[in-house]
């Protein structure tokens, strides 16, 4: 049962279910091998039914068996879970949702899943009446609260005619995953639910035209991503965001400043659960929305005189946020709230001028909106919006002031929620393993 590769050749379990997108896990299996992952393939016996073992043997590199009997001397049920730094199932169906979720352990695959002390994710696939059923959104909300990643079926083409969402996501999607499982990260987001808002709002003017801003998603399509793979339920509220979603993450699309505003709240209440622990607005709302919206497109005028368009401010849903806290707890206790109050992080797209630096505008909004944390960017020179890179300085409530210098947007998203953690008042018992 050693693996044949070297020591530090990240070894995985590739799961298998029995259900038609498992012709797909074998594209997976390749991405793995070629990015010099040790992959050993468990595959349940139905899902030998969609692909033969000499599939997943020649691409493998290693014997496939779904029977805890076979080689029983090495212990396979037992060896395989504890040498794997990652095991990743592809396609789950229902019926191995609900295995796992309940500890069964009827063969090879289940059996690793419940000795594995290493990152569990799993990719589902299945009708979508299935899928949306309770009893499968149950044992969903029970594998997530042990700590193990789930990731949202993509929404398309399903089994003959139907479609809906259900569909397993592309192997290249869960090979993004897998990586950012595999990353020496910590695994301190596991049961918690964070709330991420990305992207710009547009303001109409009228049928055609909008008031918009430059920010792309990115950097809020990253927190969302980092905190995934740090174990967290992450709801993505993302105002016109045409990047990728990170698999993974429940995504509510927004338009307007008002619409951000509502999902916002709502999704940090969460009426199907307890409240977020944790709020981060990367969003780059509109500060002000025409007074009125035309009903047809606006005209030039034959003589060359511009339209005058009044404008009023949108809410700051930011403050909004901060002041609700204060309401629900307002002497800082558990007597008056059912939890930790949520961890509040704020964004700050700055530039400097004849009144103050970047850092004397930041410090000055930290202070005016109340938040725990402020991320300032220097968005002048055309630095930041739309680009992969970035650098940023995170100012906490307390005074501490960290600079995150130039790099991967990953990296600031996951230097901020390395700052969530140390500020938040959550309870110190870990949250429940696999």
């Amino acid at each position: 049962m050693e693996p044949d590769g070297p020591a530090s050749t990240p070894r995985v379990v590739l799961g298998v279910s029995g259900g038609i997108a498992a012709y797909k896990a074998a594209l997976l299996l390749r991405l793995l091998t070629e990015s010099g992952h040790d992959v050993r393939v468990v595959p349940t016996e139905s899902a030998l039914e969609f692909v033969g073992a000499p599939t997943w043997e020649a691409l493998s590199g290693h014997r496939v068996s779904t029977d805890v009997f076979e080689n029983v001397h090495e212990v396979p049920h037992v060896r395989l879970g504890q040498q794997a730094d990652l095991v990743v199932v592809a396609p789950a169906t229902a019926n191995t949702l609900a295995r796992a979720a309940h500890g069964l352990a009827d063969d090879l695959l289940t059996n690793t899943l419940l000795t594995a002390r290493c990152p569990v994710l799993m990719a589902p696939a299945m009708h979508t009446e299935m899928w949306t059923h309770p009893s499968t959104q149950h044992n969903i909300r029970v594998l997530k609260d042990r700590g193990t990643l789930v990731l949202e079926p993509a929404d398309g083409r399903l089994t003959g005619s139907d479609t809906g969402p259900g569909r397993l996501p592309e192997p290249e999607a869960i090979f993004a995953a897998c990586q950012h499982a595999l990353a020496a990260r910590p695994r301190d987001l596991a049961g918690r639910h964070v709330v991420v808002s990305a992207g710009g709002t547009r303001e109409p003017l009228d049928p055609v035209r909008f008031l918009g801003n430059r920010s792309s998603g990115r950097q809020g399509l990253a927190l969302a991503e980092a905190a995934v793979s740090r174990g967290a339920r992450v709801t993505l509220v993302a105002a016109n965001v045409e990047l990728p979603v990170p698999a993974g993450v429940e995504v509510v699309p927004v338009g307007t400043t008002e619409q951000l505003r509502q999902a916002v709240h709502s999704a940090v209440e969460d009426s199907s659960g307890p409240p977020a622990d944790a709020v981060v607005m990367a969003a780059a709302p509109a500060d002000f929305r025409p007074a009125d919206l035309a009903d047809s497109k606006i005209k030039k005028t034959h003589d060359g005189a511009a339209p005058t368009i009044s404008l009023v401010e949108n809410p700051d849903i930011l403050l909004e946020l901060v002041q609700r806290r204060r309401t629900k707890n307002p002497d800082h206790s558990p007597a008056h709230s059912p939890g930790p109050p949520p961890v509040i992080v704020g964004f700050a797209a700055e530039t400097g001028d004849e009144r103050g630096s970047v850092l004397e505008h930041a410090t000055a909004k930290l202070e005016r909106k109340g938040c725990d944390l402020l991320v300032v960017n220097d968005v002048s020179g055309d630095r930041v919006f739309g680009q992969q890179e970035t650098e940023a300085v995170i100012l906490s409530a307390d005074g501490e002031v960290a600079r995150v210098g130039h790099g991967p947007k990953q990296d600031l998203a996951h230097a901020v929620w390395d700052a969530v953690v140390r500020r938040a008042e959550w309870p110190h018992e870990p949250a429940v393993d696999r």
